[in-house]
């Protein structure tokens, strides 16, 4: 699959690790690299400038997408290829989600979690068919995997569905993944009355 865009979530602080910022420069960069566009939250600050600022110095193309409420407040990036300024939360998702042939989601809070959730969730009901993973740097996310997991088992997601979560360590391991990442599959996406 081409990747003409790939839509990074992620955090608007450093976290503890600097494991975490190095994965955001790399990401950055191999987006860059791989000559597809970024577009990510438009922010300035956090993992957020720093995986706009890999592209940016890589030569890439990054369009950043913020809310006119977060313009000041995350400090909107001045320096992208395109600033979108949007009327709220809702539009920035549906926005990033329109630019986007894929998404990632790098360590962040909840608003990175929200994000990720949307994606998925809109993934489940049919609404988009594009591949997304977790950037799972120093098993960030392996809570996270493990609750899919256990929502499989309980009855509340189905196999296939959980399956379309791309996991990788790695930046290149990630964007090779979702470029060659299977439609989804056929039958019911979720789990309904019928099934249990």
């Amino acid at each position: 699959m081409q990747l003409r865009s790939i839509c990074v979530f992620c955090g608007s602080s450093n976290g503890r690790r600097p494991a975490y910022l190095d994965a955001a420069r790399q990401l950055g960069n191999a987006v860059a690299q791989r000559g597809s566009t970024l577009v990510y939250g438009g922010s300035a600050v956090g993992l957020m400038r720093a995986v706009a600022d890999a592209a940016l110095a890589r030569g890439g193309d990054v369009i950043g997408v913020i809310p006119s409420a977060l313009e000041q407040r995350e400090i909107a990036h001045t320096g992208l290829s395109r600033l979108e300024v949007v009327p709220s939360m809702h539009a920035r998702k549906a926005r990033m989600a329109e630019l986007a042939d894929a998404f990632v989601a790098l360590p962040g809070g909840f608003g990175t979690l929200e994000e990720f959730a949307e994606i998925l969730t809109w993934a489940q009901l049919g609404l988009h068919q594009k591949p997304f993973g977790l950037l799972d740097v120093e098993g960030y996310y392996r809570p996270l995997t493990a609750f899919f997991d256990h929502a499989v088992e309980e009855g509340f997601v189905a196999r296939p569905q959980r399956d379309r979560v791309v996991v990788a360590a790695e930046p290149l391991e990630m964007l090779r993944l979702l470029a060659e990442a299977a439609p989804p599959p056929a039958g019911p996406a979720w789990i309904g009355p019928e099934q249990t």
